[in-house]
């Protein structure tokens, strides 16, 4: 699969399903997030070792792994996870977006969760969850999910802690086929 959309830059924003050679830049995007903001609880940046084989255990799964492409250069990235590995939880699937912080407000993350919910229909899965902690910095990844239909179902309180301080965690959800 193959997505343009008209975007202005340079090169026109593509959307493909992610492979070996994405890897380096998204490895340099996840960094960004883990060092510098609560959208992901992980504290250390993984290898990039880490990350091919977090593609690959996805792409042996059937799941998608996006990447927004300028060109060859890579703007962002978006997958779907498996939302618990129990049987009765295949047709659900969480999904996670990131885009480059120089990107923010330019069409990315927009175009990545369009295409997202997209493969996710084409598979036949149910639901989505969008797991988002709660913070200044997360804002905007609300807002967008709400926008494709993804509505909030509830709140887990201090779950998290990152930066030496309790997070909550949103749960937001989305139908995207008929049950």
């Amino acid at each position: 699969m193959q997505i343009t959309h008209a975007l202005p830059r340079q090169h026109p924003l593509t959307i493909e399903q992610a492979q070996a050679e994405h890897m380096a830049a998204v490895t340099g995007i996840y960094a960004h997030y883990v060092l510098n903001a609560v959208c992901t609880m992980e504290e250390i940046p993984p290898s990039v070792a880490e990350m091919h084989e977090r593609h690959a255990d996805l792409r042996r799964e059937g799941l998608p792994w996006l990447v927004a492409l300028s060109g060859a250069e890579v703007l962002g990235y978006a997958y779907a996870g498996r939302y618990r590995p129990r049987a009765g939880y295949h047709g659900t699937a969480e999904t996670s977006i990131y885009v480059h912080p120089a990107q923010h407000g330019r069409g990315v993350g927009q175009a990545l969760l369009a295409s997202l919910v997209g493969e996710c229909e084409s598979m036949k899965l149910r639901q989505l969850v969008a797991v988002i902690v709660d913070g200044a910095d997360t804002t905007g990844s609300v807002r967008l999910h709400q926008r494709f239909g993804f509505r909030q179902v509830g709140v887990f309180a201090q779950v998290g802690r990152k930066f030496g301080r309790d997070v909550d965690t949103l749960l937001l959800q989305r139908s995207v086929a008929a049950a």
